[in-house]
């Protein structure tokens, strides 16, 4: 619309009046910035097929600007170009617009290009043309009925773009303006409170530039008001949005039934008020209006319709987005050759905007010279000539986008740059620009040599002119640039007389040219001599493989594969795969020539990492990311563990179990196969149980019979092995089982040298169940010593005991309720001359199996094997197993351990049915005491004999803490740094490196770096930049590796002699502190301080005078002694 063009054009004007007087005076040049900027930029625009459409645009600037038109990036041919036109105003027409199916050559984004030549060019922001479609129709009204005073909706649905052109009318008469007549914005028609004039043929019509094309008819049917209750239905829910800040939104929310339904709105949870006072309406029909959108609008809102009992509820979302918007505009420089500069861009918007440069048109493409800083702003590095014009920060969303520019005027050397309008000069780049008086200027600075070259960064050092051999109100700046580029840059040195500068941020293995100009208050003087230096090669090694996947092969295989580094640095000599077991810390590798590589012998079900190393010439790359892998299952290669057999009546025996060890399991034990038998038959029976099940009561067995168990774990694969044949003995009649058994019948004892049989009788009722017997001994007491025995055990010899002593015994029948009352009997065991141990009760009595009677004796042989930093393995011995230590009963370890830092740290314990248990999750560089107890049945042994171990160390996990700065007293460009070990050293600190850098953002590598030993809490950093800010990070290390960094503390040096440093405040030392001893370890070096050498000189002159005078003294009392003497 060319309505606005006049309003616009005032505004241009009036911002041009503003922009003249942006100019300065300076040596009699008029230095401006030109006026040159849009008017009016082109507009989303939305064209029908054959019609005509306006690109609008209008460039101001004292001279006419040039304007051309780019459609997708390519500038236009307008020339020969019969339908698009340039208008006088430099607008584009475009006349009977193409749009098929296979050629769409006018729709897409146009930009208007407006170039002033000898000064510059700008760009606009960029239009959409989108060209609506074929008028089709993607849904037709369909005939329906209404109760008289209900709501109908008739659809009719087109393309987003047409949605705009559609209209409705009814028996073929436009529909007039009313507010029960909705159209929706999809292009449905809502007809709410329905009467008999609504009856009618309705159909949607579509104008295009060939006429409407009209939808099918449909019928519109009024009936009679309703009488019964009908269900409650929404004929139109709400459908998500996504609006504009001050645009309308539409949510539909149609409801019928009887009663008719009431409609309201919540959004977030909150009822919304739709009273008409705000810019929330409720329409009729249900439908909710919000005028102006506001960002603050976006959430869920939810609509309810109520109908007697019945409650219906949708939802949907509204999305506010926002155009890109400037917070903050590029503003005009006027700069120096071979300085930097900055063009601020500040924008906001919704989604964020994305942001990029052009300059005089053409996008700014990033590299060492032009940087992105700060997010969206533009730095340009050692300003040549040719870099004068003008930029653009262009930002752009989703819903829009949007330009702001500014012009560079690069001046001469002999031209100071004017105070307004602010410049955006970097802080390096400022100090040499204010204008001098005429006067002598300083001579070439002499001797320029790099003291210090990295790979990053190089130290310069000089001396003064010869016409200024002081030097003290000189400063200098340093211009640097790259071999063979004419793109310089400049450093500054930070105070007058300072003859050395720290050039950062360089790259490695590159050529830097260096010259270096003295100025003195009339300005720059001559110029050193170039400088070529080189800065060092940087390692370069591989970047990580990328792509790495794993998968299992099998239950013992994972193949793994990878692709070559994007940044390989050279040719790639090798792989090395690493991986490990979930919970192991101790990685295994192999080395690989290829891309894939398939290992073997993996334990099966179990997770494993994965991760691959490149190698180059220079070694070992950075590493990928793990990924972690399970082995497939398989059917278990153990059996389950501790099966036992409990007989509960005479027709029922429980089992229980425990899983198969850990390892041995291979998948998911999903459940357990039980076989069973009479042992005098050879045929068996099969029971299967869930996985999650450890016990099962088999029934239905026979009376008094012996049955064989066995039992097997199962996964999705098969069945694992199965346990030994273990028996067991059906009562003979069901007995009771409520109550203890009672008394034994009778106890006999008979005493030998060493040992006491004991024989027994069972009670007298033979109704309550007995499952074994309990024996108690001891010297005077039967609580030392107990001893479990079967219940069909009729007889036990107690041995090792001592000779001639007395031994009380007791005996009790037990059951699962408890312990029966006991039965007393004594015996005093035979003195060691009486030999006869035959015992002719035993020899006559029939064969019973007996346990082992021994007690319980500790495991032998503790060790302690150190594996890791956190993981220790245990073994020991059994004595009272066969030589082969073999486990062939239901025994089990219980492993203790703990260490005594602190002194009342309590006692971690762990069982196990093997010889050996692997204690994890330890303290790196801790020792810990171990000791071993076994448990057979209800007997235990006591803890063995302690072993101890001390953790591997680890790499500290904790920066070193409490790290201050100070200034030395006395040394302005000296500091202190104290600071703390760290809390997690994880071994002995073997030394720190401590970093420091005028910039906390710069890359570690490019940090200066001091080391120091590990037994130092204190450091000397000399030959500092007075009044300038540091940033100082320290790392520890111990033999293992470095430690993470602390965090950065910043610390500005003082001004001058007298004053004190800013940032960190000097913390309180203490009387017992002392300097460390041979001064600072800076590599700078420094002489002995003055002060300290007068002090030195004071305390030997003041030594050597009070000798004197002693001397002297002594001398003259012996001689008044001798005087005296010679005169008596």
């Amino acid at each position: 619309d060319l309505s606005w063009h006049p309003l616009l054009y005032f505004l241009g004007h009036l911002v041009a009046s503003r922009a003249r007087t942006i100019s300065t005076l300076i040596n009699g040049i008029d230095l401006t910035f030109t006026p040159f900027y849009f008017l009016v930029e082109p507009l989303d625009v939305l064209a029908v097929r054959g019609g005509s459409v306006i690109m609008n645009c209008s460039a101001q600037c004292e001279t006419p600007p040039r304007i051309e038109w780019r459609k997708d990036g390519s500038f236009l041919n307008l020339v020969s170009d019969d339908r698009r036109q340039l208008l006088p105003d430099g607008s584009l027409l475009i006349n009977s617009v193409v749009h098929s199916k296979h050629n769409k050559p006018d729709e897409g984004y146009y930009q208007c290009v407006a170039t002033v030549d000898s000064l510059g060019t700008i760009v606009s922001r960029t239009a959409k043309l989108t060209v609506a479609g074929l008028p089709r129709f993607t849904s037709q009204p369909e005939p329906t009925s209404v109760h008289r005073g209900g709501s109908a909706v008739l659809g009719c649905e087109v393309s987003a773009e047409l949605a705009p052109l559609l209209r409705w009318e009814r028996d073929r008469q436009a529909l007039a303006p009313e507010p029960r007549l909705l159209q929706l914005p999809g292009g449905a028609l809502l007809l709410s409170n329905a009467s008999d004039t609504d009856t009618g043929l309705y159909r949607c019509a579509l104008d295009s530039p060939g006429g409407p094309k009209y939808s099918e008819e449909a019928e519109l049917k009024v009936l009679p008001d309703a009488e019964e209750p009908q269900k409650l239905v929404l004929l139109k829910p709400p459908s998500s949005l996504s609006r504009l800040p001050g645009q309308s939104a539409l949510f539909p929310c149609v409801a019928a039934g009887f009663p008719p339904p009431l409609v309201r709105w919540t959004r977030n949870g909150e009822e919304l008020p739709t009273d008409g006072s705000g810019r929330f309406q409720l329409l009729p029909g249900g439908v909710l209006e919000i005028r102006a959108v506001a960002e603050a609008d976006a959430g869920t809102f939810t609509c309810i319709a109520e109908s007697g009992n019945d409650t219906l509820e949708a939802q949907a979302e509204l999305a506010v987005q926002v155009p890109p918007t400037f917070l903050k505009r590029p503003a005009n420089i006027y700069a120096h050759e071979s300085m930097d500069i900055v063009f601020e861009c500040e924008v906001t918007g919704k989604p964020t905007p994305t942001v990029k440069w052009v300059k005089n048109g053409d996008v700014v493409i990033p590299s060492d010279y032009f940087k992105i800083v700060k997010e969206h702003n533009l730095q340009v590095l050692g300003l040549v000539k040719s870099d004068e014009g003008f930029y653009q920060c262009i930002a752009e969303n989703d819903v829009g986008n949007a330009q702001a520019g500014a012009q560079l005027i690069i001046l001469d050397l002999d031209v100071a740059i004017p105070t307004l309008p602010p410049t955006s000069l970097t802080s390096a780049t400022n100090d040499h620009l204010a204008a001098a008086p005429a006067g002598p200027l300083p001579s070439a600075p002499r001797d320029v040599v790099a003291t210090l070259v990295s790979t990053r960064f190089i130290r310069l050092t000089w001396r003064p002119p010869a016409s200024d051999p002081h030097g003290d109100n000189l400063t200098y700046s340093i211009f640097y640039t790259k071999e063979g580029i004419n793109r310089e840059r400049v450093e500054n040195t930070s105070r007058p007389g300072e003859t050395q500068v720290m050039i950062q941020s360089l790259m490695p293995e590159t050529v830097y040219v260096f010259r270096v100009v003295a100025q003195n208050r009339h300005g720059p003087g001559e110029s050193s001599a170039p400088l070529k230096v080189a800065t060092q090669p940087e390692v370069q090694l591989p970047g990580p493989a990328p792509n790495i996947r794993a998968f299992s092969s099998s239950p013992t295989s994972v193949t793994v594969t990878w692709e070559t580094p994007l940044s390989g640095n050279g040719d790639i000599q090798n792989y090395k795969l690493y991986y490990m077991e979930k919970g192991q810390h101790t990685e295994q590798d192999v080395d690989v020539a290829g891309l894939s590589h398939t290992v073997q012998g993996l334990k099966k079900f179990t997770e494993y990492s994965f991760r691959v190393v490149a190698y180059n010439k220079h070694g070992p790359g950075v590493s990928t990311h793990d990924v972690v892998v399970r082995t497939l299952s398989d059917v278990p290669s153990a059996p389950p563990q501790n099966l036992t057999l409990e007989v509960r009546n005479s027709k029922s025996i429980l089992l229980q179990w425990q899983p198969p060890p850990a390892g041995t399991q291979s998948g998911q034990i999903t459940g357990y196969k039980i076989r069973y038998r009479r042992v005098a038959r050879k045929s068996d029976v099969s029971e299967s149980v869930a996985g999650t099940q450890l016990s099962q009561l088999i029934e239905g067995l026979e009376r008094g019979t012996e049955y064989s168990f066995r039992v097997a774990a199962m996964t999705i694969n098969g069945t694992g092995p199965a346990t030994d044949w273990v028996s067991a003995e059906t009562f003979e009649s069901d007995l009771d089982e409520s109550r203890v058994p009672e008394v034994p019948s009778s106890l006999h004892v008979r005493p030998l040298v060493t040992s006491i049989v004991v024989s027994w009788t069972p009670p007298e009722n033979q109704d309550v169940v007995v499952r074994g017997y309990a024996i108690g001994y001891g010297i005077g007491s039967p609580h030392a010593q107990t001893i479990k025995v079967d219940y069909k055990q009729r007889y036990y010899t107690i041995e090792n005991l001592d000779p001639s002593s007395h031994y009380v015994i007791t005996l009790k029948a037990f059951n699962n309720v408890g312990e029966g009352i006991p039965l007393y009997e004594s015996a005093v065991t035979r003195p060691h001359s009486d030999t006869s141990e035959v015992d002719l009760f035993v020899i006559n009595a029939p064969y019973t199996p007996v346990p082992d009677p021994s007690p319980m004796m500790p495991p032998v042989g503790v060790q302690a094997s150190i594996l890791s930093h956190d993981t220790i393995r245990i073994t020991w011995a059994d004595n009272s197993l066969p030589k082969n230590q073999k486990i062939t009963d239901a025994r089990f370890y219980t492993v203790r351990w703990k260490t005594n830092i602190p002194a009342n740290t309590k006692y971690k314990t762990a069982n196990a049915t093997t010889l050996s248990y692997l204690v994890t999750g330890l303290k790196p560089n801790t020792l810990y005491e171990f000791s071993v107890m076994v448990t057979k049945g209800r007997r235990s042994s006591t803890w063995s004999m302690t072993a101890h171990g001390t953790t591997f160390e680890l790499v500290p996990t904790s920066p070193p803490k409490d790290v201050t700065v100070v200034s030395k007293e006395g040394k302005p460009r000296t500091i202190i740094v104290n600071w703390q070990p760290p809390s997690e050293a994880n071994g002995k600190i073997t030394g720190y490196i401590i970093y420091y850098s005028t910039d906390v953002n710069a890359e570690i590598h490019d940090w200066v770096i001091e080391p120091v030993v590990g037994n130092r809490l204190t450091h000397q950093i000399q030959e500092l930049t007075l009044d300038t800010p540091y940033f100082f990070k320290i790392q520890a290390r111990n033999s293992k590796g470095m430690g993470p960094m602390s965090e950065a503390v910043q610390f500005r040096t003082p001004k001058a002699s007298g004053s004190a440093g800013k940032g960190n405040r000097p913390m309180d030392l203490g009387p017992d502190y002392k300097p460390p001893l041979g001064g600072s370890n800076s590599p700078h070096g420094s002489p002995t301080s003055p002060l300290d050498s007068n002090m030195l000189l004071v305390i030997i002159v003041s030594v050597g005078v009070i000798t004197i005078v002693i001397v002297v003294i002594v001398a003259v009392f012996c001689t008044r002694r001798t005087t005296s003497h010679q005169k008596k």
